[in-house]
Parts: C-alpha cells; structure tokens; sequence
C-alpha cells in the first residue's frame, strides 16, 4: 500500500438538526471518524450522508473538526467507504466498486434480534424492499452484537466477518452537561434515593422490567430510603399496555405510589437533574454507550453488562436478588467513595477512547489488511 487513505463513514440523516441523543448511530459514527483520525495510515476521515438531507450548519457537531458530505460530494474522493449509518444501495456500491473503493460494513446493531422480530410479530422493517448487498470488502462488528448478528450476515452477505474494538469518547457527553452544576457530575444527596431506569422498551434486548423488579424488591425491605422509582420510554405501555399496567399494579413501588412511568429523556440531562441511581438490565447488549455515559458522570450503575463486568456494580444474569444486593451496597456505602468511584471509573473507560493506543493500532491493521486483500 502506497500513500495515505481517504476514508468515508456513512451517516443517515433524518433532518438538519438531528440530535445525537435519540439513538446512538450518529454517534458511533462520530466516535469511529475520531480514532481514524489517528492512524497513521489514514489522511482523511469524512462522514457521508446517503440521504438527501441537506447539510447545514445546525448539525450537532463541529464539521470542521468532523466534516460531512454528500454521497455526490464524497464518492470519487474515497478510498475505504464505511457503511454504518447509511446503506449504500446497488448503484452506488457498483460506482464505487468501479473506482477501486473498498466497501466496509460496520455491524453495530442486533440486526438478527430486528430481523426475527420483524418476521415474527410482523413488525414492518424492510416492507418487501430488501437489498442485500453482497459485494462487501469486509464485515466489521462490535463486540456486543456479534454473539447474535455475525453468523446471519456472514451467510447473508456471503463474506466472513472480524470483531473490531468497540470506541466511545465523552465529548458530547461533556458538551452537553456543561452548563448543570457540577458538570453534570455525581454528587451525594442527602434523604432517601431517586431510582432511574431508562432502557429503550423497544425490544426485550434492553427492556425495563427486571430493574423494575429490582427497585421492589429494596423497596419491600427499606421503603422509607426510596423516594422515587423513574421509569423512562415506558409512558405508552404505562397508558395503553393493559398486560403491563397489570403487572405493575401487583407491586408494591407502584402501589405506594413511588413510581413515574415517564417518556424519552436524553441521558446527560436526565442524569444531572433527576437520578441518584441508575438500575439496568440487558440480554444480548453487553457493551452500550449509556453504561459509559453514566459511569464516566461517576453515577452508581447497577447492571448485568458481561463485557463490561468491572464497570458500576455488576449482577450476574437476570438474578433480580443480586441486583437488589448491589442496590443495597449502593445506598448504603457509594457516597462514602463518590470521587475515587468516578475516577476509578474514568480509567478504566480509557480502553474505549479514540486516542487509545491499542484501539488505534488494531484499526491501522484492519485498514492496511483490508487494502491488500484483492477487491471483492
């Protein structure tokens, strides 16, 4: 390999002003144009928006430091397209493929889990439009999703895949709460604690109910140390969901009124202004944003996270005691130690940095490997 590489990282704008906090692909994209910037091997980084969303100056990020482009604008001036925001549909693949480009898919959604899921309670996904596109260079996935997603699309898309590190940097996390006392920071509170919850409900991949379960059982041993239960993205199931409104009345929390049913919040201001503790649970995601976003803030975590087990307070499987254990260590001690925990937690968030020597070594290989390998 000759020279340095032109790199390109899809993005799919749904409008000008879009927020990074609705979901985080905008963000992972971001976070992945960061630490190619600092290979030694790469000469540019550019996010490529395949949508016909205009570019404007209202984007949640600084384009100067991170510039977008048009597909149009971009496409003769790449040589590595990252597909993980946006799909690059057959024309445009063949364009590229026509220039020497090579195509990378980066795999960071459970895409088998919204595959059978779509199939299977005939949610609409790719409403009879399926492209599937087989002309990838290579397939890249995060650690979290490729337990359940790499097999399927290696059959799929008819090329075997590689894990490649997982990356995530609190620049926007920081932007975002500087203005909040403290900088959005822990601090002890006094008086009994607010318990917050805010997976997604849009699956069983990250569903609320057994850190509700969780919050019960603390609360049927020490009622008077909770003051609130909060419960975000559940407002609807809450209003309409008759199995899940009957479910939730045969608890106590919910019974002694100490729990809100809320809707979507962004996590930085969420956490600044309404959270003590924050309970979660997942199966199939053990490795997610949100668990950095709350740990690097030195918020206490309490989750089942594998591939993330030294991080906040950690419970085994879909153990609802364990979980109550960790709730109880938390109330009881955390404060004591709040500043050595957010330091704590910070270092070892380092792993996942963009200027982490390891993740930037690993992804200078994947790039000289992928362009040595003969076009697909």
């Amino acid at each position: 390999m000759t020279g340095k590489l032109r790199v390109g990282i899809t993005i799919g704008l749904g409008q000008p002003d879009e927020t990074l906090w609705n979901n985080g692909i905008k963000q992972n994209a971001v976070f992945l144009a960061e630490a190619l910037r600092h290979c030694p091997n790469v000469e540019s980084t550019v996010l490529v928006n395949t949508t016909g969303v205009p570019i404007t100056a209202a984007l949640p990020w600084d384009q100067t430091r991170w510039p977008v482009l048009s597909f149009d604008d971009a496409k003769d001036n790449l040589d590595i397209l990252i597909e993980l925001g946006g799909q690059t549909d057959p024309v445009r693949t063949a364009y590229l493929k026509e220039r020497g480009t090579r195509l990378v898919s980066y795999c960071c959604g459970f895409e088998y889990i919204h595959a059978a899921e779509a199939m299977m309670f005939g949610k609409k996904m790719w409403d009879g439009n399926l492209f599937v596109n087989q002309r990838y260079d290579a397939l890249w996935f995060i650690p979290q999703v490729a337990g359940n997603t790499q097999s399927y699309l290696e059959v799929m898309r008819r090329v075997p895949g590689q894990v490649v590190p997982f990356v995530w940097s609190p620049v926007f996390l920081a932007e975002r709460s500087r203005n909040f006392p403290d900088e959005g920071q822990y601090r002890p509170r006094q008086g009994p604690r607010r318990l917050t919850v805010m997976e997604p409900n849009i699956n069983i991949v990250k569903f609320c109910l057994y850190p509700i379960l969780i919050a019960e059982l603390v609360y049927r041993d020490r009622p008077t140390d909770i003051e609130l239960l909060q419960v975000a993205n559940a407002f609807p199931m809450a209003q309409t969901n008759r199995d899940f409104i009957a479910l939730m009345n045969h608890l106590d929390i919910v019974r002694g009124g100490k729990a809100l049913f809320t809707g979507r919040h962004d996590t930085p201001t969420f956490l600044a202004t309404n959270t003590d503790i924050v309970l979660s649970h997942q199966m199939e995601n053990p490795l997610n944003y949100f668990y950095l976003e709350v740990c690097w803030q030195g918020y206490p975590l309490i989750h089942n996270a594998t591939l993330c087990d030294d991080l906040g307070y950690y419970y085994s499987g879909n153990d609802a005691e364990a979980g109550a254990q960790r709730l109880n260590e938390v109330i009881d001690s955390h404060d004591e130690n709040a500043v050595s925990y957010r330091d704590g937690q910070r270092a070892m968030i380092q792993r996942y940095l963009p200027d982490n020597k390891d993740v930037v070594s690993t992804y200078s290989a994947l790039l000289e490997n992928l362009m040595k390998a003969p076009l697909r």
